[in-house]
């Protein structure tokens, strides 16, 4: 479980970017944050895993204060950055899986089998000795999420997931998002594009100017979207059913 109460967040420059956000999210959830630009999505997410020191308030992954226990928290989640050129570290889809678990000091047998399995999980076998640089979009974005799951992260946090995407990544992406669910890992994802991931998460939390303005169930969200400066899905707004992107 993660618990976030009262939390503030002031870059260097004076900017105020987050205010008094209180939410917990249970284990095996699938949220969806969501707002316009410079709502604060980003650095919500990097306060959560601890890559940002909050400038007040505090933040609790299964108990540990993320200010406190660095190390505990790191092992409790991984995230997947928005350009997944900057996260991918290897010359070869293989051994960019295995630099995570490489960090841990994990023995080279178990090295091995967890490369082995982030592959064949992320479908990613075939292409296992080719050059990272010749992937497609599509496939580094698989890439980086192997290199998360190497590390086998209760939490996975991913930051535009869709961004640089064509129509078939976007779909190979979502459904893996989804199996990972269907598994029992806890997701959070941040995107603006709401439509793509809307029908699968079990709830939608909207920032704005640094504020959680609402929280719960898509059902009752993506009606309000708008007002916020967020696009809803086409089918909330012809009063339809949801509609997935894998249909």
């Amino acid at each position: 479980m993660i618990e976030i109460q009262h939390l503030h967040h002031r870059y260097p420059d004076g900017t105020l970017a987050l205010k008094g956000i209180d939410l917990t999210i249970s284990d095996g959830e699938f949220l969806l944050i969501c707002g316009p630009n410079g709502s604060g999505k980003t650095t919500l997410i990097r306060l959560i895993t601890g890559l940002y020191k909050p400038t007040s308030g505090s933040i609790h992954v299964n108990g540990f204060n993320t200010l406190h226990h660095s190390k505990e928290v790191c092992g409790l989640m991984g995230m997947v950055f928005q350009d997944p050129d900057s996260q991918i570290v290897g010359e070869t889809v293989r051994e960019d899986i295995a630099f995570g678990p490489e960090n841990l000091g994990l023995p080279l047998k178990e090295i091995s089998n967890r490369v082995d399995w982030a592959l064949r999980v992320m479908g990613l076998e075939p292409l296992s000795e080719k050059p990272c640089y010749l992937l497609s979009g599509g496939e580094k974005r698989r890439l980086t999420i192997a290199g998360v799951l190497a590390m086998r992260p209760q939490v996975i946090l991913f930051d535009e997931p869709f961004s640089f995407l064509d129509y078939s990544g976007i779909q190979e992406v979502l459904r893996h998002m989804i199996q990972l669910h269907r598994e029992g890992h806890t997701l959070i994802v941040t995107t603006h594009d709401v439509e793509k991931v809307a029908p699968h998460v079990d709830r939608i939390a909207i920032l704005h100017n640094g504020e959680l303005k609402l929280i719960g169930p898509p059902e009752d969200l993506l009606i309000r979207l708008p007002q916020f400066g967020i696009r809803p899905p086409c089918y909330t707004l012809l009063g339809g059913k949801k509609i997935s992107w894998l249909e």
